[in-house]
């Protein structure tokens, strides 16, 4: 089973030796056709210096540079886009996810023929907030955006790289993986897989950023939003009628006083509130309609490194006879 590991990069120069050099033996061990793609998000420190070093040292390492920090998952979709292999795994870069691991989930991937699995850990890998928010988040997922095995998913995760034809027209900066991994296939299952605990810093994905992650996948991959501001407009509705009727009751009883000012104030909130919430939906809608239009890409690349073509196997036709540099590319156009 050829298979090509994708790595988006992000502060991750004291953890990327560690990585690969206990990620190749085990890909050595899966199948002699084999690469790992170390794609590194606009990261400050030194992790390009990092991967292009053992791009050198290693004939089956490429990496690609893109401009700036785009985020996970669009990191991600510039590395599936340049894989060459029939299955790609994605992983961490911060050693949290065991490359031992990943024969586990090949085995899963080829032994119920399945096109996506995701390896999910044994025991929570975060505290009980953090744990908690995220089962939220996966759960309104299956709900609102049909992801099948929604609350499965994860960061490790090996699909079968036709998949990818799924996707190959997303663009723009709102990117989820998993999403568009769902367009191309319902056959999903997942594996039980130890994780490691974080040996450097602290993740990125807090609290806030999940909130995020889940409203970008929302408006970004679903209408869901839409219908809940008409539902909100036909309950403040109902509100309106019950209130107006209890006012006209009043009135026909003799219990009404001149003020009614806590009643019509009371109303307007009420209404006025919908309407906010519902053009606020609209406008978000509208406002990324705007920026498809406007073009802005997925991704562009700044730069590559590829091993010389005698330390490995083939790469993609450039002339290169060393260590080789690309222009710029907007991630729309890669393959």
């Amino acid at each position: 089973m050829p298979v090509s590991v994708v790595i988006p990069c992000y502060r991750s120069e004291r953890t990327l030796p560690e990585l690969v050099s206990r990620l190749l033996p085990v890909l050595s061990g899966i199948s002699p056709q084999h690469e790992v793609v170390l794609v590194v998000d606009g990261s400050p420190d030194g992790t390009w210096n990092t991967a292009e070093s053992l791009v050198r040292r290693n004939g089956a390492v490429r990496a690609i540079r893109l401009s700036r920090n785009y985020g996970q998952h669009n990191a991600l979709i510039a590395g599936i886009r340049e894989a060459r292999f029939d299955v790609v795994v994605t992983m961490d870069d911060d050693l949290q996810h065991p490359p031992e691991q990943i024969p586990l989930l090949l085995a899963a991937l080829e032994g119920d023929r399945l096109d996506l699995v995701y390896g999910v850990a044994h025991e929570e890998e975060h505290g009980f907030l953090r744990s908690l928010a995220s089962r939220s988040i996966k759960t309104g997922m299956a709900c609102a955006l049909g992801v099948r095995n929604a609350r499965t998913l994860s960061a490790f995760r090996a699909f079968r790289t036709r998949l990818r034809d799924g996707f190959e027209e997303l663009s723009g900066p709102h990117a989820s993986v998993d999403v568009a991994l769902s367009w191309g296939t319902t056959q999903v299952g997942s594996v039980g897989v130890h994780m490691d605990d974080r040996r450097f810093g602290a993740s990125n994905y807090n609290l806030r950023r999940l909130v995020g992650c889940a409203v970008n996948m929302l408006l970004g991959y679903s209408t869901a939003p839409l219908r809940l501001a008409s539902y909100l407009g036909f309950v403040t509705g109902i509100i309106g009628l019950l209130m107006g009727g209890l006012v006209l009751w009043r009135f026909a009883t003799g219990g009404t006083t001149v003020a009614g000012f806590t009643t019509i104030t009371s109303m307007i909130a009420i209404f006025s509130s919908a309407q906010l919430i519902s053009i606020g939906v609209l406008g978000e809608y509208i406002g990324r309609i705007h920026g498809g239009g406007l073009g802005r890409p997925t991704y562009v690349v700044r730069e590559r490194a590829v091993p010389p073509p005698a330390a490995g196997p083939p790469v993609q036709p450039n002339g290169a006879t060393d260590l080789v540099r690309a222009g710029a590319r907007s991630g729309p156009g890669e393959r």
